[in-house]
């Protein structure tokens, strides 16, 4: 039957397969505790930030652009982007090459099933299906993406589109991320010529994941509330279910808006500006009725780079707050430790 193979002496089932069986509830398995389940009927009066990018172009209206970037960084860590510059045929076919990869056969899939999360292309389910206590409502499919170069002839061969597709939306997003570095790091006084070799040679990660429809929304989530470990995430959606977590701790449900891009602060912003920005935590809901595919592109500095609190933004009001740490030091932590329990970020807080 499709969706049973061996990994790591672990039952593999995918998500897709579950959905396939028209299976009338989730397995016992994807049932999350009570305190733990989503709430599905959030307000979604709550405004948040959608910035026009076209703007920092022009020099009238860019200052007023940095204020309202500077504001979502401070206030939620999150903002959508609008006419940031990639043609929306281009998003149509990245998510069109992940539709044609998540339906393709389970056998086809397999060959790049991995639990390591140190691979550079990886096949899963879940979080880690191999060592979760909970599972989620997600299928996906990783893989390393810049430079380009290095890394696409690793990618899937099936759908045959699949590498001209997604390689034209990741090229545009690694332009996209590094403009966005640049207006982020100037609103917190820094230079960003500093960092620019560091940023231009960092880390891509391409996270695609679907989330079917599922039987029982209210009992599981496709993803659990986590931060990203990067500078900047940069997600695309093909429909809603996305929350993020307020400074308040609330649960705000993100609006789908077509042809914006969402842009999550990661930790690696926190710790450089010395918890002036904090990386968003969020998580995914599911629908009874539909599916959603995302497209995170997952940006960070190279992955043996440490990165600490800017000198810049240190003082005896503001002494260091964070530990250094890498990407690599990220991997490492997941490896052994379950993102579910204890972000990575609480790790490398220094105490008060």
């Amino acid at each position: 039957m499709e969706g049973e193979g061996e990994c790591s002496d672990n039952l593999f089932t995918s998500v897709m397969t579950l959905t396939k069986m028209r299976v009338p509830h989730v397995p016992q398995r994807y049932v999350l505790p009570p305190s733990q389940r989503p709430n599905l009927t959030l307000d979604l009066t709550t405004t948040l930030p959608i910035i026009d990018l076209s703007t920092l172009h022009h020099a009238s209206q860019r200052s007023l652009t940095l204020d309202t970037i500077q504001g979502a960084c401070k206030e939620l860590g999150f903002f959508q982007v609008v006419n940031h510059g990639i043609p929306l045929p281009v998003i149509h076919d990245a998510l069109a090459a992940a539709t044609e990869f998540f339906n393709l056969s389970l056998e086809e899939k397999m060959s790049l099933l991995s639990d390591n999360v140190h691979n550079p292309v990886r096949y899963g389910t879940s979080l880690n299906h191999a060592s979760d206590k909970v599972h989620y409502w997600r299928d996906f499919i990783k893989h390393y993406s810049h430079p380009i170069s290095d890394w696409i002839h690793l990618w899937p061969s099936n759908p045959p589109s699949y590498k001209d597709k997604m390689g034209n939306y990741a090229k545009a997003v690694q332009v996209l991320h590094k403009q966005l570095m640049e207006a982020i790091l100037e609103t917190l006084g820094l230079n960003f010529g500093n960092l620019q070799k560091e940023i231009e040679e960092g880390n891509q990660l391409m996270a695609i994941n679907c989330y079917p429809a599922c039987p029982e929304p209210d009992l599981t989530l496709g993803m659990p509330p986590h931060s990203d470990y990067g500078t900047l995430t940069v997600l695309l959606q093909s429909g809603p279910g996305l929350q993020l977590q307020d400074n308040k701790k609330k649960w705000l449900s993100v609006p789908f808006v077509e042809g914006a891009l969402l842009v999550q602060l990661g930790d690696q912003i926190e710790v450089m500006s010395n918890g002036q920005y904090k990386s968003v935590v969020h998580q995914v809901t599911l629908s009874a009725e539909n599916k959603r595919l995302s497209i995170a592109s997952l940006h960070s500095l190279p992955i043996n780079k440490k990165i600490g609190p800017a000198p810049e933004l240190v003082d005896e009001q503001h002494p260091v707050s964070y530990n250094e740490f890498s990407f690599r030091d990220f991997l490492d932590y997941i490896s052994s430790n379950d993102i579910a329990d204890k972000r990575f970020i609480d790790s490398i807080k220094k105490s008060v």
